[in-house]
């Protein structure tokens, strides 16, 4: 996110503050969540969703496994610096042999030997690294075309962003191709579950908030998140 972009969304979050009883304390600004998830979802229903189902239809599925491991490959990179920085020796060196594994022995992380091997994955962000360390999550928000975030994930998004091998490409059209390539095949893989949400849920934004929440609140403790009512709403990890 750019500093532009960065202080509209800011102005928008301000102008659109949720107040009163009824408010979600992890929700105040459910206004403008709820029109910017709105957004998105006339986005994706016009030009995402028909691009990754085209892809999805057209492309063997061994090529887009082989796609799915190739950004899985420069994830794994990316988390063994974030396990180093939450002092997570097995996830920093599993990561690390991840990488070495799949990009010497799987033509450049196209195919996935370290997983065969039965080397666990233990895939680590910046906002993960930040709630580690007692950064709270802050309030749920809602980013153009984005999707779901916090005000603590949105922070760390410029790291996380120059995390990425991919960003470093010096050819702009190859880093905006693979940049596209990587959202396409995501939304790919989530085609069957966002099927199912519009299926069954009575207010997919309301499912859509509380199962991201619940999730990253799961991923920052590695499975084990306290009791809700031994939550602070302000930090959502004290060191563990």
């Amino acid at each position: 996110m750019t500093p532009r972009v960065a202080v509209v969304v800011a102005a928008m979050m301000l102008s659109a503050c949720a107040t009163g009883p009824s408010a979600n304390a992890r929700d105040p600004l459910e206004p403008f969540n709820r029109g910017m998830y709105s957004f998105n979802d006339a986005v994706d229903r016009a030009v995402v969703k028909p691009v990754a189902t085209a892809y999805r239809d057209v492309l063997p599925s061994p090529v887009r496994t082989g796609v799915k491991n190739f950004f899985n490959n420069l994830q794994d990179a990316w988390s063994v610096v974030n396990n180093a920085l939450q002092l997570k020796g097995e996830g920093a060196g599993n990561s690390l042999v991840r990488v070495g594994v799949n990009t010497v022995f799987g033509l450049g992380g196209l195919l996935d030997i370290a997983s065969e091997m039965r080397i666990e994955r233990f895939t680590e962000d910046f906002g993960q690294t930040l709630g580690y360390w007692g950064v709270g999550a802050g309030p749920y928000l809602v980013l153009p075309l984005l999707g779901p975030s916090t005000l603590r994930d949105t922070a760390a998004l410029p790291v996380d962003m120059q995390g990425n091998a991919s960003s470093h490409i010096s050819d702009v059209p190859t880093r905006n191709s693979a940049t596209v390539l990587n959202l396409v095949d995501r939304r790919a893989q989530l085609l069957d579950a966002t099927k199912m949400l519009n299926e069954v849920a009575l207010d997919p934004y309301t499912f859509t908030r509380d199962a991201f929440l619940q999730r990253r609140l799961s991923l920052v403790y590695d499975g084990d998140p306290p009791l809700e009512n031994e939550l602070p709403l302000t930090n959502d990890n004290a060191n563990p």
